[in-house]
């Protein structure tokens, strides 16, 4: 279909570009099966699901953008051998839930198979919706063909009959096999051989005496040649829950050592991005690809039938989907497309890795355009950049604690800072105060990210320092002496290690005033697996 970018959002975010194949852009056929695909994953939402940040379907080389998971496709990290049982629950029990929300919102996923579920250190997620159909939209596929992995279809599907959510249950029990034994229920063989198999179930339903006795009933059930005796997707994931012992939200330690390690290595690479060059003008047409920058290496797009990944004297950067291009060779960077009548900032660039011959390229977009209704680019009411940028909704500066120079405009208000579902984010503005839980393009009129990806979870984008009291002075030598770290992991927050009730946070706002955030509660969050604040906020401002 295309390539994958690694690359950077405004708000200095890693997120993964799709970029349509220049042949396939030209097709009218497999434009609307794109299209196709923004308007599935804009309506899904959830956790275990990777939220889009923006896409133009209009443009000469229509891309989308989302939240960048570094995390390990499923068939990579099968090629050492299956996972433990324990694990296997843990996995379909929370891809069963990512199927719920899918289908919650009309859409049948249809091309679910171990490449499109990403592993990550906070439980798996559910990519990719190339190919996905909307319950009552109109079947893109030309007479006699089908959409969709052989190996990995339902029976209905393989048959070219109507497919419904039950099709990806079956999909799910297919991976659920190969994930705890790395052994096919219908065997090897050409994709083709493997698909005749499938569509013949009702006449010979597959062997399933070798997988493991825990596991059995739940294939069988998964596996029944009618959709109709299938189980939900909530069946699925209350089964898995029972069996694996843990509740939807807990993946400490769920991965094996040699998996984790992985992962954390790509985690650790996606944040040492290097910072994206200034913006410009793509290349002319026969231009040469730009030189390999050092420390980049060019890497095939993963999945179980591409090429290896390029090795070189560098560490590659993080793979799978998410992080590497999907063997689209030759495809360019992505040129400015029309505004459609909206200026849209997005500056979804400069950093992207593309295997072409031995180079890559650099994406530089300075503006976008497209058919969204979103706000990339913008604040969630249409702020401008952190430059000169001055939110409304705080009240005028009033005389009150004046020490250090400073007038207190608002005093102890009440505050609270939920933690985010799925790959969102919940971006606080202490200047208001104010919270807008949703993926945004640009941060830079907020203080706090909330980060529900990777157990990232507090992120503060101004530097936050603990005070030792509730006055302006003793806020501003708070933040500058005392500074936290700029991370405070998930982890960290549910055991209260550096931020507890009865702290105070103080920072300078973007806004240039002085902020102090006291914690007076802490409420676990059994959906997230992160505490939601309550606080109280003090702003000042100089006299």
């Amino acid at each position: 279909m295309g390539s994958v970018y690694l690359t950077r959002t405004r708000g200095n975010q890693p997120a993964a570009l799709k970029v349509i194949r220049r042949e396939f852009g030209r097709d009218p056929d497999f434009r609307a099966r794109f299209a196709q695909e923004v308007r599935a994953a804009r309506r899904v939402q959830g956790y275990h699901i990777v939220p889009v940040l923006d896409h133009d379907t209009g443009g000469e080389l229509p891309w989308l953008a989302t939240a960048f998971i570094p995390g390990l496709p499923l068939d990579e990290a099968l090629r050492d051998g299956p996972l433990p049982l324990p694990a296997v629950f843990r996995l379909v029990g929370a891809a069963a839930g990512a199927l719920a929300s899918v289908h919650a919102a009309g859409i049948v996923h249809r091309d679910l198979k171990p490449s499109n579920i990403l592993l990550g250190p906070q439980g798996p997620y559910v990519i990719d919706f190339g190919i996905a159909r909307a319950a009552d939209a109109t079947q893109l596929t030309r007479s006699g063909g089908f959409i969709g992995t052989p190996q990995y279809m339902s029976p209905e599907h393989a048959a070219g009959e109507q497919v419904t959510p039950a099709a990806d249950v079956f999909s799910l029990g297919l991976i659920a096999a190969v994930a705890a034994t790395g052994r096919h229920p219908y065997g090897d063989g050409a994709a083709i051989t493997v698909a005749a198999r499938i569509a013949n179930t009702a006449d010979r339903a597959p062997d399933l005496s070798g997988y493991p006795d825990a596991l059995r009933p739940l294939l069988t059930r998964c596996l029944a040649a009618d959709p109709g005796e299938r189980p939900t997707p909530a069946e699925v994931a209350e089964a898995c829950q029972e069996a694996s012992g843990h509740g939807p939200g807990d993946f400490d330690g769920w991965l094996p050592e040699a998996l984790a390690t992985e992962i954390a290595r790509r985690e650790r690479a996606a944040r040492q991005l290097p910072e994206p060059p200034p913006a410009a003008a793509p290349p002319p047409p026969g231009h040469p690809p730009t030189e390999v920058p050092p420390g980049y290496t060019p890497t095939q797009g993963a999945g179980p039938h591409q090429a290896t990944t390029r090795t070189g004297t560098v560490p590659p950067p993080p793979g799978g989907p998410h992080a590497m291009p999907t063997a689209g060779a030759g495809a360019p960077p992505p040129a400015p497309g029309r505004t459609g009548g909206r200026a849209r900032r997005v500056v979804l660039g400069a950093v992207a890795l593309v295997a072409v011959a031995a180079a890559t390229w650099t994406v530089a977009r300075a503006g976008g355009s497209g058919d969204s209704g979103g706000t990339a680019g913008h604040g969630p009411t249409g702020a401008a950049s952190a430059a000169g940028h001055k939110k409304d909704g705080a009240a005028p500066a009033t005389p009150g604690d004046g020490d250090a120079g400073y007038q207190v405009v608002f005093k102890d208000r009440p505050f609270a800072l939920r933690s985010p579902t799925g790959a969102g984010t919940t971006y606080a503005d202490l200047d208001v105060p104010r919270t807008e839980t949703r993926v945004q393009i640009d941060d830079s009129p907020y203080e706090i990210q909330y980060i529900g990806v990777s157990g990232i979870g507090l992120e503060f984008k101004t530097p936050m320092g603990r005070s030792t009291g509730r006055t302006a002075r003793a806020c501003q030598e708070g933040a500058q002496a005392d500074v936290l770290p700029e991370q405070v992991r998930r982890e960290d927050l549910n055991k209260g290690r550096t931020i507890h009730v009865g702290s105070l946070l103080c920072t300078r706002t973007t806004d240039g005033d002085l902020a102090l955030m006291e914690i007076t509660g802490m409420t676990p969050n059994a959906e997230t697996g992160m505490p939601d604040f309550a606080t109280k906020v003090t702003l000042w401002k100089k006299a």
